[in-house]
C-alpha cells in the first residue's frame, strides 16, 4: 500500500560469485519491499518475503527459505489471498520460540475497486517457510469505521520465556483517505496466531498522534524481558509546540501503556520521494537498551541519525549522525534499517547517494552500512553492501519500495533490498561479516521491464506511448495520488493520450502492456 508518510511542512519526518550481490525472487514484473527473518534456534535458517506482481493475482506475497546461511534458497512460495482477486502488500516475518514462522501482510481489494475491502492477515508456517497455512484476519478495514486501520503492519513475537511468551503483536496505521484524526494501532494474539483480540489504539489523551500526520506509523520493538515498545510520530500543539516522536510501552502484553517523549524537532526532510521510514530496535543483550533510527537534515541535506536509551526509553541521547560522508555535501540518504546481534553488536544500513551526480532522490545510489561492536562507543567507518553504483529508475518512486531489511546473527549481517541494475527490478540478498568480509551473495528476484517509449517529455498537450499491446495507463502525481486512468480497449502498440487537463508538474505513469508493467516519469509543462 502507499505509505510515504504525509506530514505538514512543519514536521521533520513522516519519517553469484564473491564480490557480487545475488537476486533470489525471480519474479515477472515487480518485486518490492523485502523482509528477512532468522530462526532464533538456527542462524543458518532464514526466510525472506517480498511483494511480487503476477498476471492473474495482482500483487502477491512470495517467500523463499534457506537452511544453509544463504547459499541455497528454496523455490518461491506464494501466500494465499484472503479473498480471490485481492492484492497484497507490506509483508513482515517473525519466528516464535518453537521455530514456527509467521508472516503478516495486507490483503485488500485495491483502491481501484468499490467497495474498498480487506484487512491485515497472518499466515503461519510450521515447516520453516516451505509452506504456509490459510490467512487469519488480524484487523479489518471496517474494524474502526472510516479509519482504514490496515496499512503497514509490523509483526513482533515475544520469545522472552516470561508471562507473555509467544504473544504475537501486530501494529498498523491508517491507510490513505481515512477519516481525519489519525492513530497508531495494536492487535494481539495469545493463542499462537489462531485468533486475534480486538484492536486498541496505541495513542491516548495527552499522547495523541493528532490530525496532521496522515499515517502515524508505529515501529515496534520487543525486549528480551518481554516488554513491548513502539514509537510513533505526533503533532498536537496542545501537547507540544513542535512535532515529536512518542514511545509507548507495555509490560502486560498490551493491556495497559505508559508513555515518554523521545525528542522534538522542527527540521523536515523535504524531498517528497524520499523513503522516510524510521525504526525502533531493542538490544537482545540488554533489556533496557533501545535504539531509534531516523532521517533528519539539520545540516541542509537528509542524513541518517540514531538516538538511544539505556533506561527502557525514559531518557534518550542526542542524535548521532551515522553516514560519514562530508557534512552538508548536498547528497541525501534514505531507506534506513538496523539490527542488533544477540550479544549487542549493532548495524545500521541505508541507501546512500554520496557517489551520485546530484542532490536529488533520482540520482544513482548504493546500499551502505556502519557497525558498532558491543564493546565500542563508536561506529565503524561506513562500508558498501552493493557491489556497484545503481542508476535510478522511475519505478523506485512508487510505493512498494519503501523499506529494505537487515538482520544480524553470529556476527553476520544478512541484508535484503531492491534495486534496478541492468534494467531489472531485483531483490538482492547479501551475507557479510561485521568486519566487511562477504560470505554469501544471492539474487533473489529478477524483473524484466517491458520496452516502452514515452514522448515528448516534457509534454505540453499530448503524449505518445509506444509498447507491445498497450492496455492501461494510471497516472500518479508526486504524492502518489491517482489523478487519471486511461484504458486502451484496442490494445494497440502506439497510443496517444491528451494531458491538457493536468496541471503543470511531475507525474508518474504506470503503463501496462502484454509484457508487464513499467513506470515512467513525465514532466507536464
Amino acid at each position: 500500500m502507499k505509505h510515504l508518510l504525509t506530514i505538514t511542512s512543519l514536521l521533520f519526518y513522516s519519517l553469484f560469485t564473491f564480490g557480487q550481490n545475488q537476486n533470489i525472487s525471480q519474479g515477472f514484473v515487480f518485486d518490492g519491499e523485502p523482509y528477512i527473518s532468522i530462526d532464533p534456534n538456527n542462524s543458518q535458517h532464514m526466510v525472506v518475503a517480498w511483494m511480487s506482481w503476477t498476471l492473474l493475482n495482482r500483487i502477491v506475497i512470495k517467500t523463499k527459505t534457506t537452511f544453509d546461511g544463504g547459499e541455497i534458497w528454496s523455490n518461491a512460495v506464494i501466500l494465499d489471498h484472503a479473498v480471490t482477486g485481492f492484492t497484497s502488500a507490506d509483508p513482515s516475518l517473525e519466528f516464535d520460540h518453537n521455530g514456527n514462522i509467521f508472516a503478516s501482510y495486507v490483503d485488500y481489494s485495491g483502491y481501484d475497486v468499490s467497495p474498498f475491502e480487506g484487512g491485515v492477515y497472518v499466515s503461519k508456517s510450521a515447516d520453516g517457510g516451505l509452506s504456509w497455512g490459510s490467512p487469519v484476519e488480524v484487523i479489518n478495514i471496517e474494524s474502526d469505521p472510516g479509519k482504514r486501520a490496515i496499512d503497514r503492519p509490523w509483526i513482533s513475537i515475544d520469545r522472552s520465556g516470561g508471562d507473555h511468551n509467544g504473544t504475537i503483536y501486530i501494529t498498523t496505521m491508517n491507510a490513505k483517505e481515512s477519516t481525519i484524526g489519525y492513530n497508531p494501532y495494536l492487535t494481539v494474539s495469545v493463542d499462537g496466531g489462531n485468533s486475534f483480540e480486538p484492536w486498541r489504539y496505541l495513542d491516548t489523551a495527552g499522547w495523541l498522534a493528532g490530525s496532521f500526520i496522515i499515517q502515524p506509523m508505529p515501529t515496534p520493538g520487543l525486549t528480551s524481558s518481554g516488554v513491548f515498545h513502539a514509537i510513533y510520530p505526533s503533532l498536537v500543539f496542545t501537547q507540544n509546540s513542535l512535532p515529536q516522536y512518542i514511545l509507548v510501552s507495555s509490560i502486560d502484553g498490551g493491556n495497559s501503556f505508559t508513555y515518554n517523549s523521545v525528542f522534538t524537532s522542527d527540521t523536515n526532510p523535504n524531498d517528497d520521494l524520499a523513503k522516510k521510514g524510521y525504526l525502533l530496535i531493542a538490544n537482545p543483550g540488554d533489556a533496557e537498551h533501545l535504539a531509534f533510527i531516523y532521517l533528519d537534515m539539520p545540516d541542509g541535506d537528509i542524513d541518517v541519525y540514531m538516538t538511544e536509551s539505556f533506561d527502557g526509553g525514559v531518557t534518550w541521547s542526542n542524535g548521532i549522525r551515522i553516514n560519514d560522508d562530508s557534512i552538508a555535501n548536498n547528497r541525501m540518504q534514505d531507506l534506513v534499517w538496523a539490527a542488533f546481534d544477540t550479544d549487542g553488536d549493532l548495524v545500521i544500513s541505508w541507501r546512500d547517494r554520496r557517489n551520485g551526480i546530484d542532490s536529488t532522490y533520482t540520482t544513482s545510489s548504493e546500499i551502505w552500512a556502519a557497525v558498532r561492536k558491543k564493546d565500542s562507543e563508536d561506529f565503524s567507518a561506513n562500508f558498501t553492501l552493493t557491489d556497484n553504483i545503481v542508476a535510478y529508475d522511475t519505478i523506485l518512486s512508487f510505493s512498494g519500495n519503501d523499506f529494505m531489511c537487515i538482520k544480524l546473527a553470529d556476527d553476520t549481517l544478512n541484508a535484503v533490498w531492491g534495486d534496478t541494475r541492468s534494467g531489472k527490478l531485483n531483490i538482492w540478498y547479501q551475507g557479510t561479516s561485521i568486519d566487511g568480509v562477504v560470505q554469501s551473495i544471492q539474487l533473489l528476484s529478477s524483473e524484466d521491464f517491458p520496452k516502452v517509449n514515452v514522448f515528448p517529455n516534457p509534454v505540453k498537450t499530448e503524449i505518445t506511448i509506444e509498447g507491445i499491446h498497450l492496455k492501461q495507463v494510471i497516472i500518479n502525481d508526486q504524492s502518489g495520488k491517482v489523478v487519471s486512468t486511461f484504458n486502451n480497449a484496442s490494445g494497440t502498440d502506439n497510443w496517444k493520450i491528451d494531458l491538457r487537463t493536468l496541471p503543470k508538474g511531475i507525474y508518474f505513469l504506470q503503463i501496462e502492456t502484454s509484457e508487464g508493467i513499467v513506470a515512467k516519469k513525465v514532466v507536464k509543462e
